[in-house]
């Protein structure tokens, strides 16, 4: 059984409620002092990416509801904990019932089933994550059980040859030799550490 298969068969949700916990820590930890400061995705700082990211986590549940996000916005006005964190028992309950992973939905880059939604969304939290830890001085090493999957699923998703002009992520960054697995990851989607780790 080849990656894509393992993880278009294999249940995303504890990933990527996972990986919401951990963001959850992040954004927790963001003081106001630093909410004007730039973060590795050029297009936001850290207040913009901490809405963009309270943003996507509405836009999973639109996904599970609607079975498209296109009714919420990418950007949020809310960008602290508590609204991130309620939208979080949201989404949970939203994706509870084990259908709605193989439904057939519509995501940004296509139409996909459900699980495959998770996947991508998952991913939306573990790089921006990193942007943001690294934007504000907390840690961004994460469990490589977590990463893995997603970076698996990534790889296959959007190879090397496919980093074409209009796919948001740009060409590959070679990692520094002791980079973590999410920094590799973020590497691996066009971001640079330099001047961040």
């Amino acid at each position: 059984m080849n990656t894509i298969e393992t993880t278009q068969q294999t249940d995303p949700r504890e990933v990527y409620f996972t990986s919401a916990a951990w963001v959850s820590g992040l954004l927790g930890a963001v003081r106001a002092e630093q909410l004007d400061l730039p973060t590795p995705c050029d297009e936001f700082d850290v207040r913009t990416l901490a809405g963009h990211l309270v943003a996507t986590v509405a836009r999973l549940i639109a996904i599970a509801e609607l079975g498209s996000p296109d009714s919420v916005s990418p950007y949020s006005a809310d960008h602290d904990v508590a609204a991130f964190d309620r939208l979080v028992v949201e989404a949970r309950a939203a994706w509870a019932d084990d259908a709605r992973l193989d439904a057939p939905v519509v995501v940004p880059w296509g139409a996909v089933p459900g699980r495959s939604a998770v996947w991508g969304y998952a991913r939306e939290l573990l790089l921006h994550g990193w942007d943001l830890a690294v934007a504000t001085g907390q840690s961004a090493r994460v469990d490589a059980a977590l990463v893995h999957p997603v970076a698996e699923e990534f790889r296959t998703m959007l190879p090397a040859e496919a980093r074409v002009p209009g796919v948001p992520f740009g060409p590959i960054v070679e990692s520094r030799s002791d980079a973590g697995p999410l920094e590799r990851l973020a590497n691996f989607s066009g971001r640079s550490s330099d001047g961040w780790v």
